[in-house]
């Protein structure tokens, strides 16, 4: 099976996240891994306006494609693809849930196993900084420090991925989780797995099909 050019999967991406109802508009934003850069989606287009040739071609050194305007985000999908190899997509949402609790400024602790889905026994809320700008990403690397997903405090939700199929798959996982934290919360604080059960979760999780390790 011929694997589908990177523009396309960037393309795809973007009109999931619409689709899936995690981005509206022009939110968020998606990038992909290339051989000698990034592609990234492009500034302030709505998922349905772009095209494949909407992508933006991004350089290491953050000098965009000569005639196109990469996401206000691009310095985030530079320095997580940099300092995560295993890495290959990322999507950014501002979805209902996932915004909620990060509005909060509040991690997701493990009340439910699937918490393991992002690679730990919490999905970190990384603390606020101000969209577009190289402090936002220097909040969210350590959030994502040995995890797959995050909170932005204010702002949305990170996804990470070792393609777009599964970078897709724990955005709408987390998008899930906390909507069900929030509805748990309007109850008071949910009890929580202990540190023993979420290892033994993520012992199952390293050859369990697309939340594998």
């Amino acid at each position: 099976m011929t694997t589908p050019a990177p523009t396309t999967q960037l393309l795809h991406a973007a009109r999931e996240l619409t689709r899936l109802g995690l981005n509206k508009g022009s939110s968020g934003n998606a990038g992909i891994r290339l051989a000698d850069g990034f592609l990234v989606t492009p500034s302030g287009v709505p998922a349905e306006q772009l095209s494949e040739n909407s992508m933006v071609y991004m350089q290491w050194d953050g000098t965009p494609e000569a005639g196109k305007k990469p996401s206000s985000e691009w310095r985030m999908h530079r320095d997580i693809l940099q300092a995560r190899p295993e890495v290959n997509a990322i999507v950014h949402c501002h979805s209902m849930f996932a915004t909620t609790i990060a509005c909060l400024g509040r991690d997701v602790p493990p009340f439910h196993y699937m918490i393991a889905a992002v690679g730990g026994d919490s999905i970190r809320c990384a603390p606020y900084a101000l969209f577009g700008t190289q402090a936002l990403s220097d909040s969210a690397l350590p959030a994502l420090q040995d995890r797959k997903a995050c909170l932005l405090a204010h702002h949305g939700m990170l996804a990470l991925g070792r393609d777009v199929a599964q970078a897709l798959a724990i955005a709408a996982e987390v998008e899930d989780l906390c909507q069900q934290y929030w509805h748990l919360l309007q109850l008071g604080e949910p009890p929580v797995l202990s540190a023993e059960q979420m290892q033994q979760v993520q012992a199952q999780f390293k050859g369990y099909g697309q939340w594998r390790q």
